[in-house]
């Protein structure tokens, strides 16, 4: 199939995890490196929308912080996480080192950016608490980030 993600078998993942879904390189040379940022088991558990939303809210505003070559952070449909698009040719523990960053961040945030009806398509559908609360579980599990499959 030509979307990376439908050719990947999602029973035999092991989330969490961190891992390159898709290096592209553009017409004009430049790079691009998609990471799978799995914070749930597939197919047995997911992440609320409040939660989803505020993660993301939070990520594409801290990550910033740590990187300038951070293009997008978007959730997946499926709920149980995130791809990460950097600019340029990133391996994996680099990306875990930005990810750990980050999500230190979103721990002790004291807000949710952007969280409002001015800045926001839906502004009112967020949750601290449950972004800082998956972001803890994320980093608790952390040695394993880079092991993908059981």
């Amino acid at each position: 199939m030509n979307v990376e993600s439908f050719n990947l078998d999602h029973r035999t993942v092991a989330a969490p995890y961190i891992r390159l879904a898709d290096r592209k390189v553009l017409p004009a040379g430049d790079v691009l490196s998609k990471f799978d940022v799995r914070f749930t088991q597939p197919n047995k558990g997911h992440l609320e929308m409040p939660v989803v939303h505020s993660l993301e809210h939070m990520f594409a505003e801290h990550s910033r912080n740590h990187s300038s070559q951070v293009i997008d952070f978007s959730p997946m449909g499926c709920q149980t996480g995130f791809y990460l698009i950097l600019e340029g040719d990133w391996e994996p523990e680099a990306v875990m080192g930005l990810v750990q960053e980050t999500l230190e961040d979103i721990t002790t945030a004291t807000e949710v950016p952007a969280a409002n009806e001015v800045q926001c398509g839906w502004g009112a559908n967020h949750t601290l608490e449950g972004a800082q609360e998956a972001a803890r579980t994320f980093l608790a599990a952390r040695d394993g980030w880079s092991q993908v499959t059981a």
